[in-house]
Protein backbone atom coordinates (compact mmCIF):
# COMPACT_ATOMS: atom_id res chain seq x y z
CA UNK A 1 0.00 0.00 0.00
CA UNK A 2 0.86 3.59 -0.78
CA UNK A 3 1.21 6.75 1.62
CA UNK A 4 -1.11 7.92 -0.70
CA UNK A 5 -3.18 5.12 -0.86
CA UNK A 6 -3.53 4.94 2.83
CA UNK A 7 -6.15 8.60 3.35
CA UNK A 8 -9.77 8.87 1.93
CA UNK A 9 -10.16 8.74 -1.53
CA UNK A 10 -11.44 12.49 -2.52
CA UNK A 11 -9.76 14.12 0.24
CA UNK A 12 -6.75 16.04 -0.23
CA UNK A 13 -4.21 16.67 2.45
CA UNK A 14 -4.28 20.23 3.46
CA UNK A 15 -1.80 22.55 2.56
CA UNK A 16 1.15 23.08 5.55
CA UNK A 17 2.38 25.65 6.59
CA UNK A 18 6.47 26.52 5.76
CA UNK A 19 6.98 26.93 9.43
CA UNK A 20 6.72 23.03 10.67
CA UNK A 21 5.83 21.30 7.17
CA UNK A 22 8.96 18.75 7.29
CA UNK A 23 8.40 18.03 11.01
CA UNK A 24 4.41 17.90 9.98
CA UNK A 25 4.67 15.68 6.89
CA UNK A 26 7.33 13.80 9.00
CA UNK A 27 4.51 13.09 11.73
CA UNK A 28 2.10 12.05 9.01
CA UNK A 29 4.16 9.31 7.49
CA UNK A 30 5.63 8.05 11.14
CA UNK A 31 2.02 7.96 12.27
CA UNK A 32 0.46 6.01 9.14
CA UNK A 33 3.85 3.67 9.56
CA UNK A 34 2.97 2.70 13.04
CA UNK A 35 -0.21 2.89 13.45
CA UNK A 36 -0.71 0.52 10.34
CA UNK A 37 -1.95 2.45 7.26
CA UNK A 38 1.31 1.64 5.78
CA UNK A 39 2.06 -2.17 6.07
CA UNK A 40 6.25 -3.09 6.14
CA UNK A 41 7.40 -3.94 2.64
CA UNK A 42 5.26 -1.25 1.34
CA UNK A 43 6.86 1.27 -1.15
CA UNK A 44 5.87 5.14 -0.37
CA UNK A 45 4.36 7.51 -2.35
CA UNK A 46 7.27 8.89 -4.91
CA UNK A 47 8.33 12.49 -3.45
CA UNK A 48 6.65 14.32 -6.08
CA UNK A 49 3.68 12.79 -5.37
CA UNK A 50 3.99 13.53 -1.55
CA UNK A 51 4.95 17.24 -2.44
CA UNK A 52 1.94 17.38 -3.71
CA UNK A 53 -0.15 15.87 -1.28
CA UNK A 54 0.76 18.47 1.23
CA UNK A 55 1.67 21.56 -0.90
CA UNK A 56 5.32 21.62 0.29
CA UNK A 57 8.66 21.48 -1.69
CA UNK A 58 10.52 17.88 -2.86
CA UNK A 59 13.44 19.12 -0.62
CA UNK A 60 10.86 19.22 2.44
CA UNK A 61 9.89 15.70 1.46
CA UNK A 62 13.70 15.07 1.58
CA UNK A 63 13.89 16.18 5.29
CA UNK A 64 10.93 14.43 6.58
CA UNK A 65 11.99 10.76 4.72
CA UNK A 66 15.16 11.33 5.95
CA UNK A 67 14.54 11.60 9.54
CA UNK A 68 12.00 8.36 8.95
CA UNK A 69 14.92 6.63 7.92
CA UNK A 70 17.35 7.28 10.93
CA UNK A 71 14.58 6.32 13.08
CA UNK A 72 14.87 2.82 10.84
CA UNK A 73 11.39 3.07 9.54
CA UNK A 74 12.37 3.61 6.06
CA UNK A 75 14.88 2.76 3.76
CA UNK A 76 15.23 4.95 0.17
CA UNK A 77 16.74 2.66 -2.43
CA UNK A 78 18.20 4.74 -5.29
CA UNK A 79 16.19 4.77 -7.96
CA UNK A 80 13.62 2.27 -6.76
CA UNK A 81 12.14 4.70 -3.96
CA UNK A 82 11.33 4.69 -0.16
CA UNK A 83 10.09 1.37 1.78
CA UNK A 84 9.00 0.69 4.57
CA UNK A 85 10.89 -1.79 7.12
CA UNK A 86 9.83 -1.51 10.46
CA UNK A 87 6.68 -0.31 12.27
CA UNK A 88 8.41 0.93 15.20
CA UNK A 89 11.30 3.21 16.37
CA UNK A 90 14.77 1.36 16.08
CA UNK A 91 17.26 1.07 19.42
CA UNK A 92 19.30 3.29 17.67
CA UNK A 93 19.19 5.91 14.94
CA UNK A 94 21.01 5.57 11.76
CA UNK A 95 23.16 8.36 10.30
CA UNK A 96 24.94 7.66 7.42
CA UNK A 97 27.78 5.47 7.66
CA UNK A 98 27.81 6.18 11.93
CA UNK A 99 24.95 5.69 14.33
CA UNK A 100 24.01 7.97 16.93
CA UNK A 101 25.16 5.69 19.30
CA UNK A 102 28.68 5.91 17.85
CA UNK A 103 28.61 9.83 17.96
CA UNK A 104 27.26 10.34 21.74
CA UNK A 105 29.89 7.89 22.65
CA UNK A 106 32.63 9.03 20.47
CA UNK A 107 31.94 13.18 20.74
CA UNK A 108 32.35 13.71 24.36
CA UNK A 109 36.33 12.99 23.74
CA UNK A 110 36.98 15.07 20.80
CA UNK A 111 34.86 18.06 20.99
CA UNK A 112 34.87 19.04 24.59
CA UNK A 113 38.72 19.46 24.71
CA UNK A 114 38.56 20.88 21.22
CA UNK A 115 36.07 23.84 22.46
CA UNK A 116 38.63 24.06 25.27
CA UNK A 117 41.35 24.82 22.93
CA UNK A 118 39.88 26.99 21.07
CA UNK A 119 39.36 29.06 24.35
CA UNK A 120 42.67 29.36 24.43
CA UNK A 121 43.70 29.13 20.62
CA UNK A 122 41.33 30.85 18.11
CA UNK A 123 42.10 33.49 16.15
CA UNK A 124 40.21 36.78 16.22
CA UNK A 125 39.59 35.70 12.38
CA UNK A 126 38.30 32.57 13.85
CA UNK A 127 36.46 34.18 16.71
CA UNK A 128 34.45 36.48 14.61
CA UNK A 129 33.11 33.66 11.94
CA UNK A 130 32.00 31.55 14.95
CA UNK A 131 29.89 34.62 15.98
CA UNK A 132 28.80 34.88 12.64
CA UNK A 133 27.77 31.33 12.54
CA UNK A 134 25.34 31.56 16.17
CA UNK A 135 24.35 34.94 14.80
CA UNK A 136 22.87 33.43 11.45
CA UNK A 137 21.77 30.23 13.38
CA UNK A 138 19.26 32.50 15.77
CA UNK A 139 17.93 34.26 12.87
CA UNK A 140 17.18 31.32 10.51
CA UNK A 141 14.05 29.96 10.27
CA UNK A 142 14.85 27.29 6.99
CA UNK A 143 15.36 24.02 8.94
CA UNK A 144 17.85 22.81 6.19
CA UNK A 145 19.86 25.75 5.94
CA UNK A 146 20.37 25.65 9.70
CA UNK A 147 21.42 21.86 10.18
CA UNK A 148 24.22 23.26 7.53
CA UNK A 149 24.72 26.00 9.96
CA UNK A 150 24.65 23.54 13.34
CA UNK A 151 27.46 21.39 11.53
CA UNK A 152 29.66 23.92 10.45
CA UNK A 153 29.81 25.47 13.76
CA UNK A 154 31.27 22.37 15.11
CA UNK A 155 33.87 21.99 12.37
CA UNK A 156 34.74 25.53 12.69
CA UNK A 157 35.27 24.98 16.50
CA UNK A 158 37.28 22.12 16.12
CA UNK A 159 39.14 24.27 13.70
CA UNK A 160 39.67 26.73 15.97
CA UNK A 161 41.35 24.35 18.47
CA UNK A 162 44.31 24.40 16.86
CA UNK A 163 44.55 20.52 16.93
CA UNK A 164 44.36 18.51 13.33
CA UNK A 165 43.00 15.49 14.67
CA UNK A 166 39.97 16.84 16.23
CA UNK A 167 39.49 18.86 12.88
CA UNK A 168 39.94 15.63 10.60
CA UNK A 169 37.77 13.85 13.23
CA UNK A 170 34.77 16.52 13.24
CA UNK A 171 35.46 17.04 9.19
CA UNK A 172 34.44 13.41 9.24
CA UNK A 173 31.43 13.00 10.89
CA UNK A 174 30.07 16.29 9.77
CA UNK A 175 27.77 14.40 7.93
CA UNK A 176 26.35 12.07 10.30
CA UNK A 177 26.40 14.82 12.88
CA UNK A 178 23.76 17.10 10.05
CA UNK A 179 21.44 14.28 9.55
CA UNK A 180 21.26 13.48 13.74
CA UNK A 181 20.68 17.67 14.38
CA UNK A 182 17.76 17.81 11.28
CA UNK A 183 15.74 14.22 13.21
CA UNK A 184 16.30 15.93 16.43
CA UNK A 185 14.80 19.52 15.08
CA UNK A 186 12.12 17.35 13.95
CA UNK A 187 10.98 14.83 16.53
CA UNK A 188 12.29 16.81 19.38
CA UNK A 189 11.91 20.73 18.65
CA UNK A 190 15.81 21.12 19.60
CA UNK A 191 16.53 23.70 17.43
CA UNK A 192 15.95 27.23 19.40
CA UNK A 193 17.45 25.00 22.86
CA UNK A 194 20.42 24.25 20.60
CA UNK A 195 21.04 27.97 19.92
CA UNK A 196 21.39 29.06 23.22
CA UNK A 197 23.61 26.26 24.28
CA UNK A 198 25.95 27.44 21.29
CA UNK A 199 25.88 30.58 22.03
CA UNK A 200 27.00 29.71 25.32
CA UNK A 201 30.03 27.73 24.17
CA UNK A 202 30.91 30.75 22.09
CA UNK A 203 31.19 33.40 24.69
CA UNK A 204 32.93 31.39 26.80
CA UNK A 205 35.41 30.91 23.78
CA UNK A 206 35.40 34.63 23.47
CA UNK A 207 36.48 35.16 26.39
CA UNK A 208 39.38 32.77 26.73
CA UNK A 209 37.84 31.03 29.60
CA UNK A 210 38.50 26.80 28.53
CA UNK A 211 36.73 25.48 31.70
CA UNK A 212 33.81 27.49 30.41
CA UNK A 213 34.02 26.41 26.62
CA UNK A 214 34.40 22.71 27.91
CA UNK A 215 31.68 22.70 30.49
CA UNK A 216 29.22 24.50 27.62
CA UNK A 217 29.86 21.73 25.31
CA UNK A 218 29.56 18.85 27.55
CA UNK A 219 26.91 20.45 28.34
CA UNK A 220 25.45 20.52 25.11
CA UNK A 221 26.12 17.28 23.89
CA UNK A 222 24.56 15.91 27.44
CA UNK A 223 21.73 17.17 26.19
CA UNK A 224 21.55 16.59 22.76
CA UNK A 225 22.19 12.52 24.43
CA UNK A 226 19.35 12.88 26.35
CA UNK A 227 17.24 14.02 23.25
CA UNK A 228 18.51 11.03 21.61
CA UNK A 229 17.40 8.78 24.79
CA UNK A 230 13.58 10.11 24.76
CA UNK A 231 13.32 9.45 21.09
CA UNK A 232 14.10 6.12 21.22
CA UNK A 233 12.27 5.23 24.34
CA UNK A 234 9.31 6.48 22.80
Amino acid sequence: MNLSDSRTAGQPARPLARFSAAEAVFGAIRQDIEGGNVEVGAKLSSEAALAARYGVSRSVIREALRSCTALGLTVTKTGKGTFVVADRVANDLTLGQYSARDLNEARPHIEVPAAGLAAKRRSPEELEHLKEIVDSMAAETDPETWVGLDASLHSAIARASGNKVFESVVADIREALAHQSETLNMVADRQHVSDDEHLRIVAAIEAGDARAAEAAMADHLSAVSVALDTILSK
